[in-house]
């Protein structure tokens, strides 16, 4: 897919996917911007990871077992080519725009003032170049005071937007966001918002600035909370701890070997019989304190007692096997090693082997399929500048010129 720019090769012009033929500049560190570009080569982009020259912080933020490898970059920069640029020289830059001019799709992250010092901007690249989808992330959105301000998931997506007030049980201090949790979701709506401008841009030819923050992000996630203070102007707690759950049909539980699942009543009324006979404790059914969902509600302290202690009896392997026969609504607490391991979880086609160096690695989808497109990504991880002469013998400059700004300190 091309605009009003100059056909250039491409990396694998046979790579499958929706994004065939796409071509990508990503100028990003860490993981929400590039884990957008990520998803556009898992979906078959041309995607060209511009590092400048101490590389992607990301690269060195885990190493890990006697190779050092950083299964976080890995995950992040799979499928890309990486050219290593110093932008903050005049050479270098105008390295940067002959990419961009040959591209479809910008992607950074990188903060509106640094972008607005190098006269890389929204406004001035979509000027010069206007059939240009320009995507970017922020922590808090180009119109917000916080424009500039740094963020990473757990400051923007997690602590600001209400996301972890909103799952912290009252008297608790607030959880802690997993690495990544609120990146990964700011690059899916990035994704889909890249996806949304070039289809646009089919009809109208015309680029545009698609734009997203980890807060923002973080706002929607928890989407349902805010639209409840705003109709009624109240906020549903957390919760209680699982001890003294509301719903007991809706709560965690542990089986006789330790290993936990939850039951999914949400229902309750429905489920509740469902359950009672599959744990074998119709006489539950009897008991005035359980007798309604608003005394169960009352009594779920002392229901919970009661459930704990059935479900100690059995492993969980077992409890399956009745909750299977009984059709009673659940589903097991897997760590990552049993997600791993689950045929559930492989059918949903979460894993593949993605390119390696010295053949293929285990990875993780993206997590949308395209029926009869499999996309898997055709390049490995790029070393740290790997690419920088292979690019720039596809823009049409040779040798001399390549040399000149090696030693010029333009290019790595």
């Amino acid at each position: 897919m091309t605009g009003d720019h100059d056909e250039v090769p491409v990396a694998d012009a046979t790579r499958p996917g929706p994004m065939s033929g796409v071509r990508v500049v990503e100028v990003a560190a860490w993981v929400a911007a590039p884990a957008a570009g990520m998803i556009l080569a898992d979906w078959g982009a041309d995607v060209i990871k511009v590092e400048p020259f101490n590389g992607d912080p990301a690269r060195g933020i885990v190493t890990l077992g006697p190779l050092g490898i950083n299964p976080p970059f890995e995950f992040d920069n799979r499928g890309k080519r990486s050219i290593a640029i110093d932008v903050g020289t005049p050479d270098g830059l105008s390295v940067l725009l002959e990419l961009v001019a040959q591209a479809d799709v910008f992607i950074t992250n990188l903060r509106p003032t640094t972008l607005e010092s190098l006269a890389i901007d929204p406004d001035h690249l979509l000027a010069r170049f206007p059939s240009l989808v320009y995507a970017s992330v922020t922590g808090f959105g180009h119109a917000s005071p916080h424009r500039d301000r740094p963020s990473y998931d757990i400051g923007g997506f997690w602590a600001r937007s209400g996301g972890a007030a909103s799952h912290t049980v009252e008297g608790t201090p607030p959880p802690t966001l997993r690495g990544g949790y609120g990146d990964h979701l700011t690059a899916m709506t990035l994704a889909g918002g890249i996806a949304a401008a070039l289809f646009e841009r089919q009809g109208n030819g015309r680029g545009r600035h698609v734009t997203t923050s980890l807060a923002r992000v973080g706002v929607f996630a928890v989407g349902q909370d805010f639209n409840v203070k705003q109709r009624a102007g109240i906020t549903f707690p957390m919760g209680n701890p699982r001890e003294a759950a509301g719903n007991p049909m809706l709560n965690s539980y542990q089986a006789g070997d330790g290993r936990w699942f939850w039951l999914l009543g949400l229902q309750p009324d429905r489920h509740w019989p469902t359950v009672l006979a599959a744990i074998e404790r119709l006489d539950l059914a009897d008991d005035e304190r359980f007798a309604s969902l608003a005394e169960r509600r009352l009594h779920s302290r002392e229901l919970i007692k009661e459930l704990d202690a059935t479900f100690a009896t059995r492993t969980r392997d077992d409890w399956e096997a009745r909750f299977v026969e009984f059709g009673v609504w659940y589903e097991p607490v897997l760590s990552i090693g049993e997600a791993l391991a689950d045929p559930v979880i492989e059918g949903t086609g979460a894993f593949i082997d993605v390119a390696a160096v010295d053949g293929s690695i285990p990875g993780v989808a993206t997590p949308v399929d395209f029926a009869g497109s499999v996309s898997i990504p055709s390049l490995p991880v790029p070393d740290h500048g790997q690419h920088t002469d292979e690019i720039l013998q596809e823009l049409g400059h040779d040798w001399d010129t390549i040399i000149q700004w090696k030693i010029g300190g333009a290019v790595l």
